[in-house]
């Protein structure tokens, strides 16, 4: 039988990742990591939530130096950018970049598998965010699974079931699988509901909007 990890974070797609991959890759095991971003406690409250529905195992893993070498507005005192700059999608994703994020958990989950016996590494790296961050992009996932061929026994295989998918047809397929996104948490915000106004929130409202879904709208912002 399979067994697998899932990093997650709270948001749609590391939700929707989960929900498509559980019972294909056997996942029983998912990590969130807090590294003092601004919605690291609502990120951790709704990883919980998702936990508890899918019945995984639930760790979180602090990183508190990270948050010293990252000097964006996910972690410093400075404006979060908001959903009207998507058109400048490259200076929006500079505002929100933290140092190898994901090569990083990657690598951590890799330890994870290498240590515990694990198949599979579900990560939910999208070609909507893959087009402006380059840690999303079916390269990167490439050339990190040749990584572990030399940094690990076990050799881990790094899956990301959504990268061939922008957010509208993320969200089609949670609500086509009944994936429950009530628990999902897409804000750069503290704020205890979504803020409805950062980038991420956009993406998740334009999302739910073309698929003319109205009931986590109203749930969710």
């Amino acid at each position: 039988m399979p067994k697998g990890i899932v990093l997650l974070s709270g948001g749609l797609d590391s939700l929707v990742s989960l929900g498509l991959a559980k019972e294909k890759y056997g996942i029983s095991l998912a990590l969130t990591f807090d590294y003092g971003q601004k919605s690291s406690k609502q990120e951790i409250e709704a990883s919980r939530n998702i936990c508890k529905y899918y019945d995984l195992k639930h760790e979180i893993i602090k990183l508190d130096w990270l948050k010293s070498v990252t000097h964006t507005a996910l972690v410093e005192d400075k404006d979060i950018p908001e959903g009207k700059e998507l058109d400048n999608s490259s200076i929006s994703a500079q505002k929100v970049w933290v140092p190898n994020r994901n090569g990083l958990f990657l690598n951590i989950a890799g330890s994870y598998a290498d240590g515990e016996d694990y198949d599979y590494i579900i990560i939910g790296a999208n070609k909507e965010e893959g087009q402006t961050f380059p840690d999303n992009s079916a390269e990167f996932i490439e050339k990190i699974n040749a990584e572990f061929e030399f940094s690990t026994q076990k050799h881990p295989k790094v899956v990301a079931p959504l990268l061939n998918y922008y957010k509208n047809d993320i969200v089609k397929l949670a609500l086509e699988n009944r994936i429950p996104l009530e628990y999902v948490r897409s804000c750069y915000a503290g704020t205890q509901k979504h803020c409805g106004k950062c980038e991420s929130c956009t993406r998740l409202k334009n999302a739910l909007l073309y698929n003319n879904d109205t009931r986590y709208i109203k749930e969710l912002f």
